[in-house]
């Protein structure tokens, strides 16, 4: 009987699969409606970030604020598209890592850290509706006040992953490589005395997928490279910027992994009654998406269930990785879309530069130029008419090339 059910659910699932498949062939960014999801999900990925952040406070339990966090995701998920019932939840629970750890720490409640004033701690979470997924990630000063700027290596390291992000936001357009975006992070990095983090990927996101084959690599070495490849209209990425004070050279930890995402790709029906429970559980409510054992209510019976599931490898995991002990990573993360006229941001918060003071900066001319290039709407349609016109001019019906619109700006 157990057996047959179980069966009945894999059918089920492969069939809920195939159909995630045939829609992610036919929904982009110019399919009705999915660019309002992608907008929703942005929203809704910002609020939390900011509320959690605000929740971010000497003392604070990590696990207890991360809890905070994914709860009203849910909760303001449930105020938006109730007419069709619509997937919506997490896409990537929330995680709160501090000083050398470089993400992915979200604990359980029985093995948490608790915050400290002058941790530098990284909030990273994600949102979907209806299999469109934002991102977002955002660095944090533990109990700073606007009056006594942050400095020193802290400094550097969050002006340095900030300039990072907001450079490579302006390269990712078409026509431009994600081999252009890589370098620039680089030398960001570089004029900050600081590494970006090797093994670290911004991928493209789809429908119900996390991890595109499209990606960035936030920094090239010689045993992990990307093809390279031009960027293309209606793609959206979750670009991912991470730089370290040290070599940028990330170590699995001692922490406990509690973040995974099923292997969609993997089948196999599991023995024990603990196992199939916490499998048939992981299928409803994250079918393709990442989850936080903390998420599950029974935490023995998930704990249990992870083991079994990894055993047979249908699980993925997102371990903790720290670099060495007194470094110190910063991280930004935007979900970005890039449309016909435009490239913009759906996520993301700003970060009040005059709270952070450095020695270091940023010499390269063309990089402060394209930092000063105004992202809003008008802003970008505004060098494309300009940009046009003069292409006219010299008797050019077509765009103008990408030196010509870096020279506009």
């Amino acid at each position: 009987m157990e057996k047959k059910k179980h069966a009945e659910e894999e059918h089920h699932h492969h069939e809920h699969e195939h159909e995630h498949e045939e829609e992610e062939k036919e929904e982009t960014l110019v399919s009705h409606g999915v660019m309002d999801k992608y907008k929703e999900a942005g929203k809704i990925a910002n609020f939390v970030l900011e509320k959690v952040i605000s929740k971010c406070l000497p003392d604070a339990n990590i696990a207890e604020v991360c809890a905070f966090g994914d709860k009203l995701i849910e909760e303001e998920l449930h105020k938006v598209y109730n007419k069709k019932k619509l997937e919506k939840g997490l896409a990537f629970p929330t995680c709160i890592s501090c000083n050398e750890v470089c993400g992915h720490y979200s604990p359980l409640a029985s093995d948490s850290l608790k915050l400290k004033a002058g941790d530098i701690a990284k909030v990273d979470l994600g949102v979907h509706i209806d299999g469109f997924i934002a991102l977002v990630a955002h660095t944090i000063v533990v109990g700073a006040s606007a009056d006594k700027p942050v400095e020193g290596r802290a400094a550097d390291v969050i002006l340095a992953a900030h300039n990072a992000i907001e450079g490579a936001y302006r390269l990712l357009r078409p026509g431009t490589t994600n081999s252009e975006v890589t370098k620039l992070v680089q030398k960001v990095a570089e004029s900050y005395k600081c590494n970006p983090l090797e093994g670290v990927l911004s991928h493209e996101l789809k429908k119900h997928l996390i991890d595109g084959n499209n990606c960035i690599i936030n920094k090239e070495t010689f045993e992990q490279k990307v093809e390279e490849r031009e960027f293309q209209v209606n793609e959206v990425y979750g670009l991912d910027v991470i730089v370290s004070t040290g070599e940028g050279k990330p170590k699995e930890s001692e922490f406990k992994t509690t973040v995974f995402k099923r292997a969609i790709e993997k089948a196999y029906n599991l023995k024990t009654k603990s196992g199939r429970a916490f499998y048939n559980e992981l299928i409803n409510k994250y079918p393709s998406l990442c989850f936080s054992i903390r998420s599950f209510e029974d935490e023995i019976t998930a704990k249990m269930g992870v083991k079994e599931s990894m055993e047979h490898d249908l699980l993925n995991t997102y371990p903790v990785l720290v670099e060495k002990p007194g470094e110190i990573v910063a991280h930004f993360k935007y979900t970005v879309l890039v449309v016909e006229n435009r490239t913009f941001a759906i996520t993301g918060l700003p970060l009040d530069l005059t709270h952070f003071k450095s020695d270091k900066k940023i010499e390269d001319e063309g990089i402060n130029k394209l930092l000063s290039m105004n992202m809003d709407k008008k802003a970008q349609n505004s060098l494309k008419k300009k940009a046009k016109k003069e292409g006219e001019k010299k008797g050019e019906a077509q765009s103008p090339t990408k030196e010509e619109v870096k020279a506009e700006k």
